[in-house]
C-alpha cells in the first residue's frame, strides 16, 4: 500500500512550465513568441470544457500559466507584456494525443519517426501525447528526456509500454505467457518510467487480469487494442481505456471463443449483420461503466481509398518513396476493401457517438499507422472532422481532443482547457474551425508552457523525413 501511494504521489506531482530560457538554441529556432508574459488579442476563444465560443477575447499568459481569460475591458494587460493582436484567429487548448506513436508504419515498413514525430505533433497544435504502446520503447524514453531537457522541439510525453500480447508476440511485441510474466513486465516498465501499458490483440485473459492488476498497484494505468479479450471482460477486469472504439470490440463477434482473436476480425466487423440498436446497447453498457475510449477515426479512413486524406503537408513530409508506398498499398485494396472499411467506419463513428452520448469520456489520437496515409499530428486535426461527421458539434469535437484527454490522463486541473490556472497550452488557429471545420489545420503559433512556436517551421523541417526519420 506504501509502494502504491508513493507512485500515485509521483504520478500527480505537478508539471513545471518549461521556459524560453531553458531551450537549447537549435529548439529556440522554433520559437516566434519568448516573452514570458504575453497577451492575445481580440481571438475567439474554444475553450475546450463545452461552452460555446466567445468572441473579442484576450488571453493573458504569465510565466507559463494562463492567468486571465476574458473580454478586452475585464482583463487587464501588465505594461511590460507583448501583445498580440490577433483578430479573425481562433484560440482552442493545446490537443492532446491519445494515441500518437513516435513511429510510423504500413505493411511493408516500420520506422521510429525520432525526428519528425515531435516536430509534427507541436507543429500541428499537439502538445501532450500518451505514446499508446512503442516498438522502440527506449526511443520514446529518452524523446521525453529530450524534450524536457529542452534539446528537443515537442509535446510533452506520456510514456506506454511495449504491446503486451499473447504468447507467440512478434519482433516489436512482448511475448507474454503467463501472470508471472505479467507482474514481472509491469515491474519492470513502471520502473523505466512508463505510466500506462497497452495490451494487444492475443494476449490472454489471465495475463490481462494480472497485468492490470499489478499497473494498478503500481500507480499506473492500462489500455488495450483488444480482440481475444472482449470490451465486457475487459472492463470486469478493471482496465481503464479503449483503443479504437468499435473495431477492437470482439463482443459484436456472436461465434467468438473467449481467449481467441478470430481471423479477419475487422472484416467480418464490417460485414456482419450488426444493426444500430445493438450498436447503441453496447455503447451505453460500455458509458455506464465507466471505461475511457481513444477514438483513432482518421487511420481507419486511411484505409479508404476514395477518402485517403492526403493534403499538401503530407505530400512534402514523405521521405521519397515512402509516398509511392502508401499509394501502391492504397491502389492494392482495391474498392472492395475500401467499401468495408468505409462501412467500418461507419459503425465506429455511430459507436462512438453513441458512447459519449450516454455519458461515457471519449478522447481521441491518430495511430500512424494502417496504410501510411495518416500521419503524426495531421492525423489529429483529421479526428476533429471526422467527430463532427460522425455527429458531434465542433464545440463538443474540440472538448473530445482537449479537455476530454486531459481527463484520461488524469491531467485535467492542469491541461485541457483555455481557463485561468492552467498551463498555457494553447493552439492559435487562422480562422474558424466551427464554421469551417477544414481550418483546424491552419495553424499559426502553438503555445507550450507559455512559449509560442512557430508552426510553418516546424512542419517545414521534417519536409521529406517521414518514412525514414
Amino acid at each position: 500500500m506504501t509502494r502504491t501511494i508513493i507512485a500515485l504521489t509521483l504520478l500527480a506531482a505537478p508539471l513545471p512550465a518549461q521556459t524560453f530560457a531553458s531551450l537549447s538554441q537549435d529548439v529556440r529556432e522554433y520559437v516566434s513568441v519568448s516573452e514570458p508574459v504575453v497577451a492575445l488579442t481580440g481571438v475567439r476563444v474554444i475553450d475546450g470544457t463545452g461552452s460555446a465560443p466567445r468572441d473579442g477575447q484576450t488571453v493573458l499568459i504569465e510565466n507559463g500559466r494562463i492567468t486571465a481569460v476574458g473580454a478586452a475591458a475585464t482583463v487587464r494587460i501588465p505594461a511590460h507584456a507583448r501583445v498580440l493582436s490577433l483578430p479573425g484567429r481562433t484560440v482552442i487548448p493545446g490537443i492532446v494525443g491519445l494515441h500518437d506513436h513516435t513511429f510510423y508504419g504500413t505493411s511493408g515498413r516500420s520506422v521510429q519517426l525520432q525526428f519528425s514525430a515531435p516536430r509534427l505533433y507541436l507543429g500541428t497544435g499537439v502538445t501532450t501525447i500518451r505514446t499508446a504502446g512503442g516498438t522502440w520503447t527506449y526511443h520514446d524514453i529518452n524523446m521525453k528526456r529530450g524534450i524536457e531537457s529542452g534539446t528537443v522541439p515537442g509535446p510533452r510525453m506520456h510514456l506506454t509500454s511495449p504491446y503486451l500480447d499473447g504468447p507467440a508476440g512478434s519482433e516489436s511485441h512482448a511475448a507474454v505467457s503467463t501472470p508471472a510474466d505479467a507482474r514481472r513486465f509491469v515491474k519492470y516498465w513502471t520502473g523505466e518510467g512508463v505510466t500506462w501499458f497497452k495490451a494487444y490483440t492475443d494476449v490472454t485473459p489471465d495475463v490481462l487480469a494480472e497485468a492490470i492488476e499489478a499497473a494498478h498497484e503500481q500507480g499506473a494505468r492500462f489500455t488495450g487494442h483488444l480482440c481475444s479479450v472482449s470490451y465486457r471482460e475487459a472492463v470486469a477486469m478493471g482496465i481503464d481505456n479503449l483503443e479504437h472504439g468499435l473495431i477492437a470490440n470482439s463482443d459484436f463477434l456472436r461465434d467468438r471463443t473467449p481467449g481467441r482473436c478470430p481471423a479477419n476480425s475487422y472484416g467480418r466487423l464490417a460485414t456482419d449483420p450488426i444493426d444500430s440498436a445493438t450498436i447503441t446497447t453496447m455503447a451505453k453498457e460500455l458509458a455506464a461503466s465507466g471505461v475511457t475510449m481513444t477514438s483513432t477515426l482518421s487511420v481507419i479512413e486511411g484505409i479508404i481509398p476514395e477518402r485517403m486524406q492526403l493534403d499538401a503537408r503530407a505530400r512534402e513530409a514523405f521521405a521519397p518513396g515512402a509516398l509511392a508506398e502508401v499509394e501502391a498499398l492504397q491502389k492494392a485494396l482495391g474498392p472492395a476493401g475500401g467499401a468495408a472499411w468505409a462501412e467500418l467506419l461507419r459503425r465506429t463513428q455511430l459507436f462512438e457517438y453513441e458512447y459519449a452520448r450516454a455519458g461515457g469520456i471519449l478522447g481521441a489520437g491518430v495511430d500512424p499507422t494502417g496504410s501510411g496515409a495518416t500521419l503524426p499530428g495531421f492525423g489529429d486535426q483529421r479526428n476533429y472532422e471526422l467527430l463532427i461527421e460522425a455527429g458531434f458539434t465542433p464545440v463538443e469535437a474540440v472538448q473530445i481532443l482537449t479537455l476530454n484527454g486531459a481527463r484520461i490522463l488524469h491531467e485535467e486541473e492542469r491541461i485541457g482547457s483555455v481557463e485561468a490556472g492552467k498551463l498555457a497550452d494553447l493552439v492559435v488557429i487562422d480562422g474558424d474551425p466551427v464554421s469551417e471545420p477544414a481550418r483546424i489545420r491552419d495553424v499559426s503559433i502553438v503555445f507550450k508552457d507559455g512559449v509560442g512556436y512557430d508552426a510553418t517551421k516546424l512542419i517545414a523541417a521534417v519536409k521529406g523525413q517521414v518514412g525514414i526519420r
